[in-house]
């Protein structure tokens, strides 16, 4: 299968190089002209995934209408707030495609001021396509090694080619189990970068274990509840999009999300943390997001809030948790 990536960060870089092993068509495009050329000439991702060699038969794509001319699938792999401007982009340089029928998102955040999923963008720009999107429990760097894991591919049930895709990205080493519920991949893709940067900052205040898996138990419940009044299946969240996905986060040392969060909870600003930084804590805008929404709809999500507290208005992740252990009592409630 012919396959183009749309964004050479660490997660786009990685799901190329793993396509390219499963014997396909590459074409890695970066979204700046600058990276591109870096990329050809070094045949290594330098800023973003260190280390992991871009074979010579991978094709790095300069300009947009060659690299969609013959694609079947693009994946776009830039950061949330950037998938309108790419899927601008892309709609420009489509009149050549001959062979293209979808395009997936790997994508994990919601749009500011719109609080649109990517998919949801993506219908908006790219209305004559198949959509979907492809999330799971996966550390770019575990994912160009070849390291085991499984991921999810949604869309919705008009996409008669999805089980094409899912073979074509399944190896010995990635698989892919199908799903529908897409307003669910795409909320737990969401929704866990919140959960780890509170993870973070309680391992930054040296909490311990019982701590982190109690945080990580209500906040899977509190995923479940939002999700499933924002538009999901509540079983969705128990699957790789949504608990496999959260515990991978919460615990890796690679998380950009987690170690933000620790950063913050050994004593670090969290405006000196985001200044001048290359890559993207996903969960920073995606908190204020669910935050407004949150609002909106008249949800509640104790976790949320205080994680919204900590990173918008100074709170002391200290402070944080003492009210969310101090929080009337009640008894245990387990979304099913």
């Amino acid at each position: 299968m012919n396959f183009c990536v749309i964004g050479a960060g660490a997660w786009g870089t990685a799901m190329a190089l793993h396509l390219n092993r499963q014997g396909h068509v590459v074409t890695l495009v970066p979204r700046r002209f600058e990276q591109a050329l870096e990329l050809s000439s070094s045949r290594e991702n330098g800023d973003y995934l260190p280390g992991h060699s871009l074979p010579l038969s991978m094709q790095i794509g300069h300009e947009l209408t060659p690299a969609l001319m013959e694609a079947e699938v693009v994946l776009l792999a830039c950061p949330s707030h950037g998938m309108r401007e790419t899927c601008r982009a892309v709609a420009k340089n489509l009149g050549a495609a001959r062979s293209l029928g979808a395009f997936v998102s790997l994508a994990k955040g919601l749009e500011e001021g719109t609080h649109l999923a990517p998919t949801r963008i993506m219908e908006e720009l790219l209305p004559d396509y198949h959509h979907a999107v492809l999330a799971g429990p996966t550390s770019a760097a575990e994912v160009a090694e070849g390291k085991p894991t499984a991921l999810v591919l949604a869309a919705g049930a008009e996409y008669d080619e999805l089980e094409a895709v899912q073979a074509a990205v399944s190896g010995g080493k990635l698989r892919v189990y199908r799903g529908n519920d897409v307003r669910g991949v795409e909320l737990g893709g969401c929704l866990k970068n919140i959960y780890a940067i509170a993870a973070g900052c309680g391992d930054g205040l040296r909490l311990g274990d019982n701590a982190r898996a109690a945080l990580l138990t209500r906040a899977l419940a509190e995923m479940v509840r939002l999700g499933s009044a924002l538009g999901a299946r509540p079983e969705t969240f128990y699957g790789l999009s949504g608990f496999g996905d959260l515990v991978a986060t919460s615990h890796g040392d690679w998380s950009r999300n987690r170690t933000f969060g620790l950063a913050i909870g050994e004593g670090k600003a969290v405006a000196e943390l985001l200044k001048g930084r290359r890559t993207v804590v996903e969960g920073y805008r995606t908190t204020a997001a669910f935050k407004e929404l949150c609002e909106e709809r008249k949800l509640e999500a104790p976790i949320l809030n205080e994680v919204h507290a900590i990173l918008y208005r100074a709170k002391n992740p200290a402070d944080a948790l003492n009210d969310l252990m101090n929080r009337d009592l009640k008894a245990e409630t387990v979304p099913v």
